[in-house]
């Protein structure tokens, strides 16, 4: 779990992911690669022709270069290892490419309403199509506090399963890990035996039951994040349908767009 790759990109939610991916790095003794992309304004192209696409896409370059002149300068003040990649392209495309040769990637989870780009999509989009783990941002996040508490979203399925083992390195440096499960009759791995797992790579954790009834299962999960302080949650792509709802639907397209913490995302 050494290879970080943060989105570098001048919107809302680029402040939170910058500290956060740089208290991740520290924290695993890492090395932080940022990717600043220049998206193509592909609507815009398509309705006025070239020139107006290439002034737009002049206009974002031109932006785009003043913010990785700024975020430049503050890493080279900051104690980790780093490199810079600039990529046009649209970000969805480049980060589900460099993302094959990164253990974590950092993306926002929402920004305000009528925000671009569109950053929950991003994030779900780059969850589905990376096997690394993905570390989603609420915009108002001004910290990953690697050392706090963790919550794991635990429902038995192969998705948690893998995210448990690849966050591992993660999870050993955490105050303490709660296992949460809410029990709504299906099958899967027992939480006790994720429990065991964990206890042989020095993990603690503890294990709580929700019954899952009128309450659906993300609202427990935020309700049980909220109540232990949690700084982050991990999760699976949450769920029992086919292909996960159709690529993340439910529940987990509810946490992507609701969590007040941090997810640390597989699947």
């Amino acid at each position: 779990m050494k290879n970080i790759l943060l989105l570098a990109h001048d919107d809302a939610g680029q402040e939170a992911r910058f500290q956060c991916a740089l208290d991740l790095t520290r924290a695993l003794g890492g090395h932080l690669t940022c990717v600043d992309v220049t998206q193509p304004p592909v609507v815009m192209a398509e309705y006025y022709g070239g020139i107006g696409g290439s002034t737009v896409l002049y206009d974002e370059a031109a932006q785009e270069t003043v913010n990785a002149s700024r975020l430049k300068a503050r890493l080279a003040k900051e104690d980790v290892s780093w490199d810079w990649i600039d990529a046009t392209d649209s970000i969805t495309h480049c980060l589900r490419n460099l993302a094959q040769i990164a253990d974590v990637v950092v993306v926002s989870l929402r920004q305000h309403a009528a925000a671009l780009p569109e950053t929950g999509a991003i994030a779900a989009s780059v969850w589905a199509g990376t096997r690394g783990l993905v570390l989603g941002v609420p915009e108002d996040c001004d910290r990953f506090d690697v050392l706090g508490a963790a919550v794991i979203a635990w429902d038995g399925s192969p998705p948690v399963l893998a995210t448990l083992r690849a966050a591992v390195p993660l999870l050993t440096l955490a105050s303490s890990v709660l296992l949460l499960t809410v029990e709504d009759g299906s099958d899967g791995i027992a939480a006790e035996d994720a429990a065991t797992y964990l206890s042989r790579h020095g993990i603690h954790a503890t294990i709580q039951r929700v019954h899952d009834g009128l309450i659906a299962a993300d609202e427990h999960i935020r309700d049980v994040c909220d109540d232990a302080h949690a700084a982050y949650c991990v999760m699976g792509a949450y769920g029992h349908s086919r292909i996960t709802e159709a690529i993340f639907g439910g529940v987990t397209r509810r946490m992507l767009a609701k969590s007040d913490v941090p997810l640390v995302m597989g699947h």
